[in-house]
């Protein structure tokens, strides 16, 4: 499964965690201004934004799993398996499928305001890339400085809501997510005090008690509270590399280690790669299971003004510097 988070400071860092059981050839994508675009129904799209993410190239298209663009703006989908339905194509919409949802939005919009007036427009569809890829089960996170929405399209409809803690994981539907911060809003960062019975002589009987009753395992709805309380209490000053260091402690809080959650056949669900995207100035930073090392990759560094795109390999060995 997968988290995701926004977090502003001096600049705007929006990011995720992929946590799947084995990968599909995920590539650091640069999309520049003229790649087209083929939206099937709803048309092409020769010239757009500029934009960077994971994604996975299938016959030369960029499928991103998370992607920023030139503006500033952030999206992402993450797993929404058995609570994600797509309808049938609506006239006068935009009707999209889902792999088309994320540079549809991001090539377009500058920011989260034109971002919610297109989602007026758009109609989610039950349609695959192809045989081998079959329409995946997902919800969004859209996000820059000025906030987050999150967008399901289910049973119900199509819905976008307001994100205030810019945080999303998975199943149940975000309405569900958000109701259940009541249930730990006497959570505190600080020492915990004796509310339990004044006549017992309780007390803290060792550093670091804060935050007791944080939800420690790896569900969606414990990794939603978790993120979302980390992000919330979180501090650190304004330099780029304090701002990078600390969105990575704090997505970190929820990554998934080998052996904790086991599928069948023996396989293991784990945090294939972490990214932590400067929005601000294009800049993807990234580690992988095996590499904790901080990698980035600049998307001003290529030539945003080409029609090819622009990949890297995930550097997945660990790098380990020797002091002596």
């Amino acid at each position: 499964m997968c988290t995701a988070i926004g977090f502003a400071k001096k600049n705007f860092y929006f990011g995720r965690t992929l946590d799947y059981d084995f990968s599909y050839g995920d590539k650091i994508t640069v999309t520049p201004r003229c790649y087209c675009f083929d939206f099937g129904e709803s048309g092409k799209i020769a010239e757009h934004y500029a934009m960077i993410g994971m994604a996975h190239i299938a016959d030369g298209c960029p499928l991103y799993y998370d992607c920023v663009n030139e503006k500033g703006l952030g999206m992402a989908g993450l797993n929404f398996v058995g609570t994600a339905r797509y309808g049938e194509p609506i006239d006068g919409k935009f009707n999209l499928a889902p792999h088309e949802f994320i540079p549809f939005i991001i090539g377009q919009c500058r920011d989260l305001d034109e971002a919610r007036t297109l989602l007026e427009k758009i109609n989610l569809v039950d349609r695959a890339f192809s045989d081998a890829y079959p329409a995946a089960q997902l919800h969004w996170i859209i996000a820059d400085k000025s906030g987050s929405v999150v967008v399901e399209s289910t049973e119900s409809g199509f819905h976008v809501y307001d994100n205030p803690v810019s945080v999303l994981t998975n199943n149940p539907e975000f309405p569900q997510q958000m109701l259940q911060l009541n249930n730990y809003m006497c959570l505190s960062a600080k020492e915990p005090q004796n509310h339990f019975c004044s006549s017992l002589p309780l007390k803290a009987y060792s550093r670091g008690m804060g935050a007791i009753g944080l939800p420690g395992d790896i569900s969606s709805e414990s990794r939603f509270v978790r993120a979302a309380f980390t992000k919330s209490n979180s501090v650190c000053g304004e330099a780029e590399c304090e701002s990078v260091s600390q969105f990575f402690h704090i997505i970190g809080s929820v990554e998934n280690v080998r052996g904790c959650c086991e599928l069948s056949g023996g396989k293991y669900q784990i945090t294939r790669y972490t990214c932590c995207c400067n929005c601000s100035r294009g800049i993807y930073y990234y580690t992988t299971y095996d590499n904790h090392q901080i990698t980035a990759v600049d998307m001003h560094h290529e030539n945003l003004n080409s029609s090819r795109l622009s990949t890297y390999e995930p550097i997945s060995a660990e790098q380990i510097k020797h002091q002596n």
